[in-house]
C-alpha cells in the first residue's frame, strides 16, 4: 500500500505472463493456441449449430448459447495476447488497453456466473417443474433473464472498473500476471489500497458465493427428483449428465474462490490456477455441452447435411 500525489504518471503496464523456462515457450505457444483454436471453433459451432437448428430453439440451448459466445469472448479477450508472450516476448499493454482487459475479463466473468446460475434454475424447473416449465420459462421470460445476466454483469465490472482505475498509478509497472486483474493491478497503485481489497472481497465473494449456493441448491432439487426415477438406467443417465455439468461449474468457481477469497495474495500458483477458468473452462463447454447431449449431437448431424436443416 503506498501513498500517492492522485495523479497517474504509467502509460503503459508490462505483463509477466506464466513462469516458465525459456526454453518451452514455442512448446506452450503451440499448446495454448491449438486450445484457443479449439475453443474458438468448438462454441462457434455450437452457436451455429442453435441458431440453424429449429429443434433447438428452446431455453436450455438458447442459454447455451450464450455461454458459447462468453467463451469464446471470454478466451480471447486474454489468449492472444499470451501468446504474443510466449511467442515474440511482446508483453507491454497500454494503460487504456490494460482498463479495456480488466473490465471484459470481469463483464465476461461475472455474466457467465450469472448464466450458470440461470442454467441451473432452468434445469431445475425443467426436471421438478416439467409441467409448468413451459409457461414460466416463456419465450419472453427467458429473453429477460439472459439479458438481466449482460447488465448484472456490466454494471459489477463498470463498478470495479472505475473504483480501481481512480488510484493513481506512477510506477512501477510490472504486472505480476499474464492478463490485467485486480489484485495484481491493485499492488501498483500509488495509494492506500485497503478499502479497493476490502470491496473486492465482499463484493466478488458476495457474487460468487451466492450464485454457487444457488447452484448447488437447484441441483439438491434435481438430484431428489432423479432419485424417483424408477427406471436405472435414466437415473444412471441423468446423474451423469449432471455430474458433468456440475464438473464444469466447479473447474470455473473453485479457481476463482481461490484467488480472489485471499487478499493479498502474490503466490505464482495464482496464474496457473488462473489458466483454468480463462482457457480450460472455455474449452470443456463445448465437450460438456454437445458430446454428452443426444440432443446436440443429432443436430450436429443434421448440420453435416445442410438441405435437412431448418433455418430460424
Amino acid at each position: 500500500m503506498r501513498s500517492g500525489n492522485g495523479t497517474s504518471s504509467v502509460s503503459h503496464f508490462v505483463l509477466a505472463g506464466l513462469p516458465h523456462p525459456p526454453q518451452l515457450g514455442a512448446a506452450l505457444f503451440l499448446a495454448f493456441l491449438l486450445i484457443y483454436v479449439l475453443t474458438v471453433a468448438g462454441n462457434g459451432l455450437i452457436i451455429l449449430t442453435v441458431l440453424l437448428d429449429a429443434r433447438l430453439h428452446r431455453p436450455m440451448y438458447w442459454f447455451l448459447c450464450h455461454l458459447s459466445f462468453l467463451d469464446m469472448t471470454i478466451s480471447s479477450a486474454i489468449v492472444p495476447k499470451m501468446l504474443a508472450g510466449f511467442l515474440l516476448d511482446s508483453r507491454l499493454i497500454s494503460f487504456g488497453g490494460c482498463v479495456v482487459q480488466l473490465f471484459a475479463f470481469h463483464f465476461l466473468g461475472c455474466t457467465e456466473c450469472f448464466l450458470y446460475t440461470l442454467m441451473a434454475y432452468d434445469r431445475f424447473l425443467a426436471i421438478c417443474k416439467p409441467l409448468r416449465y413451459a409457461a414460466i420459462m416463456s419465450r419472453r421470460v427467458c429473453n429477460l433473464l439472459a439479458l438481466g445476466t449482460w447488465l448484472g454483469g456490466t454494471l459489477h465490472s463498470l463498478f470495479q472498473t472505475s473504483f480501481i482505475f481512480r488510484l493513481p498509478f506512477c510506477g512501477p509497472n510490472r504486472v505480476d500476471y499474464f492478463f490485467c486483474d485486480i489484485p495484481p493491478v491493485l499492488r501498483l497503485a500509488c495509494a492506500d489500497t485497503g478499502l479497493n481489497e476490502l470491496v473486492t472481497f465482499v463484493d466478488i465473494g458476495f457474487l460468487a458465493l451466492t450464485c454457487f449456493a444457488l447452484i448447488l441448491t437447484s441441483y439438491g432439487y434435481i438430484v431428489t427428483a432423479i432419485l424417483r426415477i424408477r427406471s436405472a438406467e435414466g437415473r444412471r443417465h441423468a446423474f451423469s449428465t449432471c455430474a458433468a455439468h456440475l464438473a464444469v461449474v466447479f473447474v470455473y468457481y473453485v479457481p476463482c474462490t481461490f484467488i480472489y477469497l485471499r487478499p493479498g495474495s502474490r503466490e505464482p500458483l495464482d496464474g496457473v490456477v488462473a489458466v483454468f477458468y480463462t482457457v480450460i473452462t472455455p474449452l470443456l463447454n463445448p465437450i460438456i455441452y454437445t458430446l454428452r447431449n443426444k440432443e446436440m449431437k443429432a443436430a450436429l448431424r443434421r448440420l453435416g447435411g445442410v438441405g435437412n436443416v431448418q433455418p430460424r
